[in-house]
């Protein structure tokens, strides 16, 4: 049986391996706004807050983009990035208009490896091809120690569990 979001109250599936809770989060190269890139997933001497959104240029995911900045960059021993299919060129202007110094944007464009590997590729419908809204923490081990996939892509995540979970494992 395929994971499920929905989009608009319409059910909508999703691609790829689903990484869970418990464990290993894939190891995924990706490009900045700048072109280099950035390895994230694995264990590192850093927590990870990874999220995906569809889109930058959408306000839901530019709000979340900017509340992920403004909040959980401020966390000690983690490091946070977004995850979307916007280009990396796109990326960077959002980051200029927005002010997003604090934590990494991410292009998935080339191979959508990240999607696939994390399982939050939309199969089907009008965002075919792009993220599903999916939050996840993996904890200095290199294991996911949140998930969390939007009840809606078109609805926030649960920033405070989210968070918490980040401090959580960055503290450990």
């Amino acid at each position: 049986m395929p994971t499920l979001t929905k989009l608009k109250g319409n059910d909508v599936a999703l691609y790829g391996n689903q990484v869970n809770v418990g464990d290993k989060a894939p190891i995924i190269t990706l490009p900045k706004s700048d072109l280099s890139e950035v390895t994230i997933g694995g264990a590192s001497n850093k927590a990870q807050l990874i999220v995906a959104v569809p889109s930058l240029d959408t306000p839901v995911c530019a709000m979340e983009t900017t509340k992920f900045n403004n909040q959980a960059a401020a966390v000690e021993g983690g490091t946070v990035c977004v995850v979307s299919m916007d280009l990396p060129f796109a990326a960077g202007r959002f980051c200029s208009t927005e002010g997003i110094e604090n934590l990494a944007v991410l292009s998935d464009f080339r191979d959508k490896a990240f999607s696939t590997n994390y399982g939050t590729l939309i199969a089907e419908g009008p965002l075919r091809g792009l993220s599903a809204r999916v939050v996840f923490v993996v904890n200095k081990e290199g294991v996911v120690t949140y998930k969390e996939i939007t009840e809606d892509i078109t609805s926030e995540p649960n920033y405070e569990a989210a968070l918490e979970a980040f401090k959580k494992a960055a503290a450990e």
